[in-house]
């Protein structure tokens, strides 16, 4: 009996071959799109994106890559736009097929290494405060957020040769903190939040930078809140070099950074003794920043 059960085994040779959609559960008129993101030295880009878009230019599916710098994923059958992107390389862009219940199989896409923008000449730069935005989030009694930004600010940037060398100075007017709500505003000024009697200025004064690869820059330097001096480092991306309305150099970035509120003292505790967190232990800063030669 066992001789007989085994006769009548399949060899792995006489199997039928597996689908490569035998393991997904497509919808009825959808198929599955795949690609794999490779750098100029066939290393996976596992921090790359990817977005799919219709003829319309409408995106269907978004996402990122798996540890092996791959993508698999479904979408209805019809004509399709593929965008990969990766910090430090040029964009990848295709046009692609997807039939009913078929595998479009990209196979390997090689992104290659972006040139980084011109670098800003040596001498003074000034922060254009019309062209540049402090903004802050934060999280409201544990729950909502908090949207605000600092509305009067002042900075330089003596950019040296070579760039990591350079310093930055910039003094923030506390008492322009808005939020768009004038009582919110007036608390945050109060002595619960940023005291702005005692303390009316907040200061960041950095002379490390240091490039991360590609646009991406860390400046890291000591801000003086509340009182309180802390080292904070600033994920920066510079964009580049570009012309305003008067012929006039700017050069071009953005920046975020995380505080964490008690580290500058400001723990509120008048609240926190009423069982009211106002405000989370953490806050996001993100600056728009446009800088103009002025020597």
């Amino acid at each position: 009996m066992i001789g007989r059960w085994l006769g009548r085994r399949t060899s792995p040779e006489q199997q039928t071959p597996t689908s490569p959609l035998a393991a997904l559960e497509t919808p009825p008129s959808a198929g599955v799109l795949s690609c794999r993101v490779l750098d100029p030295v066939n290393e996976p880009v596992r921090h790359a994106e990817f977005a799919v878009s219709d003829s319309m230019g409408r995106t269907v599916v978004s996402g990122g890559m798996d540890p092996f710098g791959s993508f698999v994923t479904t979408v209805p059958a019809g004509e399709y736009r593929l965008a990969v992107s990766a910090e430090g390389y040029t964009p990848y862009r295709t046009t692609t097929t997807v039939a009913e219940n078929a595998l479009a199989a990209l196979g390997d896409v090689t992104l290659q290494v972006a040139q980084p923008p011109e670098l800003p000449a040596p001498g003074d730069w000034e922060i254009e405060p019309a062209h540049t935005s402090i903004k802050f989030t934060a999280r409201h009694i544990g729950l909502a957020r908090i949207h605000g930004r600092f509305d009067s600010f002042a900075g330089a940037v003596r950019i040296a040769e070579p760039v990591e060398r350079s310093a930055m100075h910039v003094v923030i007017d506390a008492g322009s903190v808005d939020t768009g709500v004038r009582i919110r505003d007036d608390h945050l000024r109060s002595a619960d939040f940023l005291d702005v009697v005692r303390y009316p200025t907040l200061e960041f004064y950095s002379e490390r930078f240091v490039h991360k690869g590609g646009s991406r820059w860390e400046v890291t330097g000591a801000l003086s809140l509340h009182g309180v001096t802390r080292t904070v480092a600033l994920d920066t991306e510079y964009l580049g070099l570009g012309n305003g309305m008067e012929g006039e150099v700017r050069a071009v970035c953005r920046a975020t950074t995380e505080l964490h509120r008690d580290d500058f003292t400001v723990s509120w505790q008048t609240m926190l003794a009423r069982g009211i967190a106002v405000v989370g232990p953490s806050i996001r800063v993100d600056l728009d920043v446009q800088l103009v030669r002025t020597g």
